[in-house]
């Protein structure tokens, strides 16, 4: 029988946007946004943006329905799903994805696995610290021998939705409509217009030294109206990504201090091995500008004499970082871990439970 008939279905279901695809794809066939169509109101609204459980099992039993039937285009109860998540993902969410995919769709089986850890197998390599900016936040977690060193991650909400905040500011600022500042224009600008600017040139913006700006952009709303996206939104929207404050929460801070929580003899094997993955780190300049804003902390009072390192390396990653976790998944869905590592629907009708697998004792639960 041919691969395709048979390969898991792999989903990536991000806050922003879903991957969905095939084991042992190379890349997923579609990437798109998370969201439900309301009858009701006749808009879209966001799959997690729910009020109660029974309102978020009813909208993703209606996202399911479409992945599978409008765009994978299979059976789901002739298929075995990989789900390729946040190790922080909330129960809530896990556990009714779980019992939508057996009680509604009845799946074969479905294999969780944590995001930061299958990333990593697209380098084929077993250490690294993994950087992931999505849409709601940056989330740090490093990764040692195969295993996440969970005590030490660390997480903030400087991602683009911050980013889109500070774009939509600083146009209303300048005089823009607010109702001309749908989500989609906020995003559309931040893609077509916006860059992270050098560190020079962020430390004369935080010294009130301006520099003289880049150049000024026109930008068409919808091909009816023009818009002037000015050199300073252009090159200090992503600056919410690096804040100066007492509280040392910018993104520089948290990589430092999830290093500076793991043990004395992996700190720098972590410090080189950075990963950046998620949709926010696709924006030029920004790889740049966070190994200097690093280089530039580690030789200062707070971690000089704290973490005793001279330098940091990146990985390249061998796909788009937006969808690099998902290959990860994709590439796990081939191998033998769908028949292991799997919670069947077998399984989950007698218990009715998602098990974690990071622990000894559900483990042994799932198998008695």
């Amino acid at each position: 029988m041919p691969v395709y008939e048979t390969a898991p279905v792999v989903l990536e279901i991000g806050t922003a946007y879903t991957k969905l695809g095939f084991a042992a794809d190379s890349y997923p066939r579609f990437i798109i946004p998370t969201e439900t169509y309301d009858v009701d109101t006749k808009t879209t609204k966001k799959l997690f943006d729910y009020t109660s459980k029974t309102e978020l099992y009813e909208r993703m039993v209606e996202f399911i329905q479409k992945l599978f039937f409008k765009y994978v285009l299979v059976s789901p109860k002739e298929r075995k799903v990989v789900i390729v998540e946040s190790v922080l993902c909330p129960t809530d969410i896990r556990e009714t994805l779980a019992k939508v995919l057996f009680r509604h769709f009845e799946v074969l089986s479905v294999l969780f696995i944590p995001t930061h850890l299958v990333v990593l197998s697209t380098l084929a390599v077993e250490t690294a610290l993994v950087i992931d900016i999505g849409n709601k936040e940056a989330t740090v977690i490093p990764v040692y021998c195969g295993v996440q060193v969970l005590h030490a991650w660390q997480a903030q909400a400087i991602a683009a939705e911050a980013v889109h905040d500070d774009i939509k500011r600083q146009l209303i600022e300048s005089g823009i409509d607010q109702a001309l500042l749908t989500p989609e224009i906020i995003e559309d600008v931040k893609v077509r217009t916006c860059f992270v600017t050098t560190y020079e040139r962020a430390q004369k913006y935080r010294n009130d030294d301006p520099p003289m700006p880049c150049p000024d952009v026109q930008y068409s709303i919808n091909g009816k109206k023009d818009i002037k996206i000015s050199g300073k939104l252009r090159e200090t929207a992503f600056e919410v990504m690096f804040p100066e404050d007492n509280d040392h929460l910018g993104l520089p801070y948290i990589i430092l201090d999830t290093i500076l929580k793991c043990p004395l003899d992996i700190r720098r094997e972590l410090a080189e091995n950075l990963f950046l993955i998620g949709g926010s780190t696709m924006v030029m300049g920004l790889m740049a500008r966070l190994k200097v804003e690093l280089l530039e902390l580690l030789k200062s009072d707070m971690y000089k004499n704290k973490l005793f390192l001279d330098s940091v390396k990146f990985h390249t990653a061998p796909a788009k970082a937006n969808f690099t976790a998902w290959l990860g998944g994709s590439i796990y869905g081939g191998t033998d871990l769908v028949q292991s590592r799997s919670l069947t629907r077998e399984a989950y009708s007698k218990t009715g439970r998602v098990p974690d697998w990071s622990t000894v004792e559900e483990n042994r639960f799932i198998g008695q």
